[in-house]
């Protein structure tokens, strides 16, 4: 096998890619990752160099994995200020470091995508030998894979690499009909609690509308991008990501995308939430507004992704990280995972014992917050058992 390390991801050819990437999962299609690149979101200048993996075999590409050199850890969501903070008290350089990520974007799924023929446990062994000698060879501190699936994380831990776990609220469709059916499931409190929350923006004057990347005008995209840049400005910062990206994505990926607009009773939008999804999951993304509307956000960001997910018969659905608001709505904690590669062993052992800590943290966070979610108890308890 032969392993190759990528200054950008257009020194492979997209067809090569897109036949090892048989997993629609949307965030590692070719066309999204290159509009990261091609618009400057990712970038050197932006904390984020590309070095993307590529494994080939008789001159057949056979495994690729999104990679990138980091310089800081913003937008990751997989937080280690504290293990950088903790290098430099000691005199020492935690960035550059090697991460495989999707920039900007915390949704769980595959980090190294392998041909379907060529799985086995030799290329992950084969993958993390290259991951270590090239943080090696370069002076990276770590090697970290955010927010993979959890056999490719257990996978890497048997390659020296530590498990981190973390949590995140995920929807579960059980193969409603439609969304009173879902509620049917809910406690009685609950049930009305959501009834009065959607019937709030009736009354206000709101509808809503959702539009598939196909339909999405530039329009249409031109005003989400004002609501999502309105939204950070709030919070005292810009958004990640500018326009030129969301205006190619909807060209480049519009099969994976689903944008939801409200509308006030003059007709015109005040609030929207980009998604994006597979043949199995919703992604919730980006979200903005103009003004504050009651109950607007979980509208637009809750309640009509799982009427998406409903008619669709998408699986589940992953509205973004954090929020414990999400859990009386139906969302329920799930772990997540992440595998980390610390090179100096005397870190590598403090860390692994305040990962240890922290997941047992995670887990009693995660089992006392499902005592919370608003379902029946027999359909909560088939729920977590099909978790």
């Amino acid at each position: 096998m032969k392993i190759s390390f990528l200054d950008s991801i257009e020194e492979i050819n997209k067809k090569d890619w897109d036949e090892v990437v048989k997993n629609k999962y949307p965030f590692l299609k070719y066309d999204f990752l290159k509009a990261l690149e091609t618009t400057k979101c990712v970038s050197a200048e932006q904390g984020w160099t590309p070095l993307h993996m590529v494994v080939s075999e008789d001159d057949k590409i056979i495994a690729v994995m999104p990679l990138y050199i980091k310089t800081d850890s913003q937008g990751e969501f997989i937080f280690d200020w504290s293990w950088a903070d903790a290098y430099y008290r000691n005199g020492l350089e935690y960035y550059p470091k090697l991460v495989s990520s999707i920039p900007f974007t915390p949704a769980s799924g595959p980090r190294i995508l392998i041909a379907e023929e060529k799985r086995n446990p030799e290329i992950i062994k084969v993958v993390s030998d290259a991951l270590k000698q090239i943080a090696e060879d370069n002076k990276f501190s770590s090697v970290h894979v955010l927010l993979a699936e959890k056999e490719e994380i257990e996978s890497f831990s048997k390659e020296d690499f530590s498990l981190r776990t973390s949590y995140s609220f995920h929807w579960f469709n059980k193969g409603y009909k439609d969304f009173n059916q879902f509620l049917a499931d809910m406690t009685s409190r609950q049930r009305k609690n959501i009834k009065k929350e959607r019937i709030k923006i009736s009354e206000q004057g709101i509808s809503m509308v959702k539009i598939k990347g196909h339909d999405i005008t530039l329009e249409m995209i031109e005003t989400f991008y004002q609501f999502y840049q309105v939204t950070y400005l709030k919070r005292g910062m810009r958004g990640y990501l500018n326009f030129d990206f969301f205006q190619r994505i909807i060209k480049l990926v519009p099969e994976s995308i689903l944008l939801v607009l409200a509308k006030n009773k003059e007709g015109e939008y005040v609030a929207g939430a980009l998604n994006f999804f597979d043949d199995r999951k919703l992604y919730g993304r980006y979200w903005g507004c103009l003004e504050e509307y009651d109950s607007l956000h979980f509208e637009t960001c809750y309640y009509q992704g799982i009427e998406f997910c409903i008619t669709q018969n998408l699986k589940s659905f992953d509205p973004g990280v954090q929020g414990e608001h999400k859990i009386k709505r139906g969302f329920c904690p799930i772990e997540t995972y992440s595998a980390h590669w610390i090179k100096d062993i005397r870190f590598k052992e403090a860390i692994d014992d305040f990962l240890h800590r922290e997941r047992e943290h995670i887990l009693e966070y995660n089992y006392d917050r499902r005592a919370l979610l608003p379902f029946k108890k027999e359909v909560t308890t088939d729920l977590y058992d099909n978790l």
